[in-house]
């Protein structure tokens, strides 16, 4: 599946050129709903182009991330996990599972959560003098298939 012309342009805004490697990287990132690390998304580029290496999979998800396409996680397990910014996605937050690190996409927000987020963005926003235009949330437990006490 090809990037989205407005891709090219933002590499463009950016002073940058869509190459094939940042292209097979993007493409696994649409193709998924899960929240790979840089390993799991080399190892799905290089089944299409092998001679692209792990360290050119590093450099583009760092450049993606600089740019603002890509949000880069640290869900504790030690390994990063990257999710396209734009896309299919509606805005989520994440539930990760301390135990098994299962990590669920939570986007079916209350009325209450909606209003309290708006508050805490614009009293931030005020007392800081900063524009927020992003968030990122993600709450720490055990899943349900954990929390009965047998998988400690």
């Amino acid at each position: 599946m090809p990037c989205p012309p407005w891709w090219h342009g933002k590499f463009r805004d950016c002073g940058c050129r869509m190459t094939i490697p940042r292209q097979a990287v993007i493409d696994v990132l649409t193709a998924t709903s899960e929240h790979l690390s840089a390993e799991d998304i080399y190892f799905e580029v290089h089944k299409v182009y092998p001679a692209i290496g792990l360290t050119t999979v590093y450099r583009t998800l760092d450049l993606l991330a600089q740019m603002g396409m890509v949000f880069k996680f640290d869900f504790g397990d030690g390994r990063s996990r990257y999710e396209l910014v734009e896309g299919t996605k509606k805005h989520h937050h994440h539930l990760v599972c301390t135990n098994c690190g299962r990590v669920i996409d939570y986007s079916d927000f209350i009325e209450e959560e909606v209003k309290l987020f708006n508050q805490v963005e614009k009293a931030l926003s005020q007392k800081h003098n900063f524009e927020i235009t992003a968030h990122q949330v993600q709450f720490l437990g055990r899943c349900n298939n954990c929390k009965g006490g047998n998988n400690r």
